[in-house]
């Protein structure tokens, strides 16, 4: 058993055709807003997460400023993922950018899945909005650091909201691990907060650990062990 998907997404951004390109095209655009390290050569996309490499993903439209996708091969059961993104350039420098993620789950459990994915591409693409709002031409260091398992999903973020002094809704500002940010969005499996300097994101696994999935502009090389430390504080606390 198993389930086709499509998750459409759209958001407005105060960027220019060029930037959006720039920021879904090129490696170390893709870099400043979704997960770990990407690589865009020879017409293939690869994504390297945590130490895991995402099956590599072939360009299947390049049409500079306008639309840009790409999509896995289909495994044994079936699986597989595709991205398009479509820009619409609007006046007064502005930008539509549409994110269409479609393909396969297989499975009797696809719906926790593509609970999962949804959630974590929600907060991609919100990261993306926020990237291209606020740090469109920079290039961001990603830092990805896994917490302890969890068994108890509802008292982990709980653990979470705690440290933070409650439960934040977007536009709070907030403080996590000594680093004060406005949250730029949140839902059930994930938040999100910006700096002057980098966004700091906590995503539920599907694994079953708590993730924390940070793009840093500035001085992101070394910051790995506290964020673990923080993490595991969180979760013995």
């Amino acid at each position: 058993m198993g389930r086709d998907f499509e998750l459409p997404l759209e958001a407005t951004v105060e960027a220019t055709p060029e930037q959006v390109w720039e920021a879904i095209s090129t490696g170390p655009g893709i870099d400043s807003w979704f997960m770990g390290r990407t690589e865009v050569a020879e017409g293939v996309v690869r994504t390297a997460f945590g130490g895991f490499e995402l099956p590599p993903s072939a360009v299947t439209a390049a049409e500079p400023l306008q639309r840009f996708a790409h999509s896995s091969d289909k495994a044994g059961d079936g699986r597989f993922v595709a991205y398009e993104f479509m820009i619409e350039g609007r006046e007064r420098s502005s930008t539509v950018v549409r994110m269409v993620t479609s393909g396969f789950l297989p499975g009797d459990d696809w719906q926790d899945e593509f609970e999962a994915m949804s959630r974590g591409l929600e907060m991609y693409f919100a990261t993306l909005a926020e990237y291209l709002g606020h740090f469109a031409g920079r290039v961001a260091t990603p830092l990805t650091e896994f917490g302890p398992p969890v068994t108890d999903w509802a008292d982990a973020w709980k653990r979470l909201y705690a440290a933070l002094g409650g439960m934040p809704e977007a536009g709070d500002r907030v403080r996590a691990g000594g680093v004060e940010g406005v949250v730029y969005y949140r839902n059930s499996q994930t938040l999100g907060l910006r700096t002057g300097d980098g966004m700091y994101r906590f995503l539920q696994g599907f694994g079953g650990s708590m993730i924390a999935s940070h793009l840093l502009f500035e001085g992101g090389e070394d910051q790995g062990p506290r964020w673990r430390a923080w993490l595991e504080e969180l979760h013995a606390g």
